[in-house]
């Protein structure tokens, strides 16, 4: 055989329990096993016991108490495996966040969509009296500017 032929070629092994084996519990048995779900790992939030059952190295990256309810979010969409635990032994609260290391490319794109998105809210947050009294000064500016222009005129 060849290489490609040793590639292409596919082995499972199925394990029956009975007393009389028929072609019709052979054929119900691998109906069963090529029915059967492919995977079942875990997406998601999950605890650090489950992650670590899973038998890839677990690392780990610090997130802000504040600003881990967003991170959440944008994990789920990236379909991350993690896990979230508190550190209390910083004096301002900030969770880890655990992950699979063969998860790393895809944690690395959502904590870029996740510190721009924090980015962006950070420039964009102004309180209402905040933005109506620029909004005002902006205003007086301009009449000021009219009221110049029209004695400047005269």
């Amino acid at each position: 055989m060849t290489d490609q032929d040793q590639i292409n070629e596919k082995n499972c092994c199925l394990i029956i329990r009975g007393g009389t084996l028929t072609s019709r519990t052979l054929a119900r048995a691998m109906q069963s096993f090529l029915h059967a779900p492919k995977s079942s790992a875990k997406l998601g939030k999950q605890s650090i016991r489950q992650l670590a059952k899973s038998g890839a190295k677990l690392e780990n990256i610090p997130v802000g108490s504040d600003n881990i309810k967003d991170f959440e979010r944008v994990a789920r969409k990236y379909s991350i495996s993690f896990a979230v635990r508190r550190d209390i032994s910083e004096d301002p609260l900030r969770h880890l966040v655990f992950f699979k290391s063969r998860d790393a490319d895809s944690m690395t794109a959502a904590f870029r969509e996740f510190s721009a998105g924090q980015l962006g809210c950070e420039k964009e947050r102004l309180s209402l009296r905040q933005a109506l009294q620029q909004a005002l000064e902006k205003v007086q500016a301009q009449v000021l500017t009219k009221t110049r222009t029209k004695e400047h005129e005269r």
